[in-house]
């Protein structure tokens, strides 16, 4: 179907901003006084933090500064998601980038004075406002890679021109783009970036499938020139940087902000690559079977194992599914309340909305859940999975500041997909129907398992790839990133699978390459969750309590701490061989009730 455009939506399917700032005229007045309070704070403390209490009084200031800028950049930023193509919502993302700018680069002064000040006046400082110490030393373990205080300043002014490649990617993806309609047999499909995700992959139609695959990828193909200059110049400034604060390697810089080892995420991407291959093979193959294919290709692997059976859930009745997350506890589950009466989940697909789904948690308020609802049971577990996201934040936010309140991107993928494997165990074991049942396996294979342990893991291996040439003083074009990533594809599938002509431009699809290296933190905070889901399935009595103090403690403590108090130890590989396993066992039961089912 045609999108509608964004003021055709029904209002109860969007999300409430006003909650935020109520119209343009309170954001517009927010911005001035965030400015004046910049403005304020470098007059007040520029060359002045020469005692305790001025530092103390300086931290406390700063901290009011940045409450205030999360709001109006999150404002800013949520109303232009949900149509990019707004012009108003284009200025007012525009402005807050140069805001960002300013507040960066007007402040600059602060951490670089921190660094040089002494040990026992910071301590003293920081006595004086104890909620502070952890933000104080992380700032502190930044100190090797500090340089000159006016270098700081430039590089933070030069924050717009530092996101520039992601921008440029967006602006092609949600407003240059346009798909042509594919064509089977004379008739004539719209298609769009929403429609291929949320249908066409998983399309039962063979010959609609592919004709949608390949008028899709071609036209990414206009593009992809393009695409890859922006990425490569992501990357290059990632490496620049790097070299420049004196970090070993461009992956040495990033997972030095996750508080990450290399061995943790190598062994992440290796394992992964190495030992789920065979399962995810039998998964296909299995696949393939089903559907009396004669040959499986990478096109075909997101259609349902029981595409005739697909459960729906309407949206009077889409709340109702969440009482599976009542052993989480009461707190929780007035947060999930709040989540619908309050309107913090915008569903509506529309024009110029971004495609897939995602979870902002701005501090002092609610969250906001973006994401396109199609009534199926699919929407279910990705809705469970945002709002495991709000339910992280939300936790931490009662007992941490906005500095500590958000976490490595390690760990953070983890409350989410808890959420989906609590969802998923109630759904299993309450409901006798076989076919229900196994739709609910193969939604855990195909789409929580999948999502974060193949498709993720496979753009985490891809990117590394990408990463080690630009360490090496390289650099990458399309005709480069379309080998990495068929190479990397083919090796994961190996022979079992077809890979199209095509698939090799998957990499100009996600959006996280311009984050860092976010893309193996999915299957990293899986294995967490996986190993947490256990304990909490088999009525550990102390599991949920530790799974709330972990949530709390926000971002306190390292990824590998936070584990540790979830009763894992990711210093070992054992989390990761088990949910492998898991997952293998997941499949053969997929096989088993399969049969079962050719059988009746």
């Amino acid at each position: 179907m045609k999108l509608p455009v964004r003021e055709a939506v029904p209002l109860e399917e969007t999300w409430d901003l006003t909650r935020l700032v109520k119209d343009e005229d309170e954001f517009n007045e927010r911005v001035e006084v965030l400015l004046e309070a910049v403005h304020q704070f470098q007059v007040n403390y520029e060359d002045h933090l020469n005692a305790a209490t001025s530092i103390a009084q300086a931290l406390k200031d700063y901290e009011k500064i940045f409450e205030q800028f999360v709001i109006v950049h999150t404002y800013a930023n949520l109303s232009w998601e949900t149509n990019q193509g707004d012009e108003a919502a284009q200025a007012r993302v525009s402005r807050m980038n140069q805001v960002a700018a300013t507040l960066f680069s007007k402040t600059s002064f602060f951490k670089t004075t921190l660094l040089s000040t002494s040990e026992d006046v910071l301590n003293e400082a920081v006595e004086q406002v104890p909620h502070l110490k952890h933000f104080v030393e992380d700032i502190l373990r930044n100190q090797p890679y500090q340089l000159h205080p006016e270098v700081e300043k430039a590089f933070a002014s030069l924050n717009v021109a530092f996101d520039a490649p992601y921008a440029l990617y967006n602006a092609t993806k949600a407003l240059d783009l346009r798909f042509p309609d594919v064509d089977v047999d004379g008739e004539q499909f719209p298609l769009s970036y929403s429609s291929f995700e949320n249908n066409w992959e998983q399309e039962v139609d063979f010959s609609k499938r592919h004709a949608a695959f390949q008028t899709f990828y071609g036209k990414l193909r206009d593009y992809e020139a393009t695409t890859a200059k922006a990425y490569d110049t992501q990357v290059q400034i990632e490496k620049r940087m790097a070299d420049l604060r004196g970090f070993d390697s461009v992956f040495h810089s990033l997972l030095h902000e996750q508080k990450v080892t290399e061995d943790l995420y190598h062994r992440q991407i290796d394992v992964i690559m190495n030992e789920l291959a065979p399962h995810m093979r039998r998964y296909a193959k299995l696949l393939q079977k089903v559907h009396g294919l004669d040959q499986m290709t990478f096109a075909d692997l997101k259609i349902s194992l029981d595409p005739e059976y697909e459960p729906t859930v309407t949206k009077k009745s889409r709340k109702n599914d969440f009482r599976t997350l009542q052993p989480m506890g009461e707190n929780y589950t007035k947060m999930l309340q709040r989540a619908y009466d309050e309107r913090w989940i915008d569903y509506a697909p529309n024009e110029g909305k971004r495609t897939g789904a995602f979870c902002a948690s701005p501090y002092g308020a609610n969250s906001y859940i973006l994401m396109s609802w199609n009534n199926h049971m699919s929407n279910v577990f990705t809705l469970a999975h945002e709002l495991g996201h709000a339910g992280h934040f939300q936790q931490a936010y009662q007992k941490q500041n906005v500095f500590d309140g958000r976490v490595s991107r390690y760990f953070v993928e983890a409350p989410s997909t808890l959420n989906e494997l609590l969802v998923a165990e109630h759904l299993v074991t309450t409901k006798e129907d076989l076919r229900f049942k196994r739709w609910i396996i193969s939604n855990m294979v195909s789409k929580t398992y999948y999502h974060n342990f193949v498709t993720h893991l496979l753009e985490a291996a891809y990117q590394r790839e990408v990463y080690r040439i630009v360490d090496a003083g390289g650099a990458v074009t399309a005709k480069r990133l379309n080998e990495l990533k068929r190479q990397v594809l083919e090796q994961f599938w190996g022979e079992d699978i077809l890979i199209n002509e095509g698939a090799e431009r998957t990499w100009m699809r996600q959006p996280h390459y311009y984050m860092g290296l976010y893309p193996y933190t999915y299957s990293a905070g899986l294995t967490i969750a996986t190993q947490v889901a256990q304990r909490i399935i088999h009525k550990d009595e102390n599991a949920v309590d530790d799974w709330l103090r972990v949530l709390q403690a926000g971002g306190t403590a390292t990824p590998e701490e936070l584990a540790k108090m979830a009763g894992v130890d990711v210093s070992t590989d054992e989390p990761l061989r088990n949910t492998i396993a898991y997952i293998g066992q997941l499949i053969t039961q997929l096989e088993e009730l399969t049969e079962e089912l050719e059988k009746a």
